[in-house]
């Protein structure tokens, strides 16, 4: 569980990247990054919307969608998709694995470094080069 001073933490680093990138950091924008870091849940852009929209009332949906989409686009989140087929989001862009429940369709982060360690099969070195490994157990939680 992050703490406060990790969140702070997290966001300066936020900012500092989006200064990098061109991304100029507008309070709406700042607020959908803070709704995803506080989030234990993936959530979609419609939750990120609903809890985006109880600091920002003014917030439209469409630019929950086009903050997310920019989002993405520079590595500062990843989109993930649930068992109902809806687009999640993912602050932690750091390596890890996913634990889906196929009955309530909660994701659950994990790492597993005795499989990041393994090495690809010949079959896979041969077919050309692996930029990204995904991993996503299934089960009931």
């Amino acid at each position: 569980m992050k703490t406060v001073q990790d969140t702070k933490k997290i966001l300066e680093e936020f900012k500092k990247i989006c200064e990098a990138c061109g991304i100029k950091l507008t309070y709406q924008r700042l607020e959908i990054y803070r709704v995803l870091l506080e989030a234990r849940d993936h959530p979609s852009a419609e939750d990120i919307f609903a809890r985006v929209q109880e600091r920002v009332p003014t917030i439209s949906l469409d630019t929950v969608y086009r903050t997310l989409a920019t989002f993405e686009k520079f590595g500062l989140i990843r989109k993930i998709y649930s068992l109902d087929e809806k687009a999640r989001f993912d602050p932690n862009v750091s390596h890890h694995y996913h634990l889906v429940c196929t009955k309530c369709h909660k994701i659950t982060d994990f790492e597993w470094p005795e499989v990041d360690n393994l090495p690809l099969l010949p079959a896979i070195q041969e077919w050309g080069e692996v930029q990204d490994r995904y991993l996503e157990l299934r089960g009931v939680c």
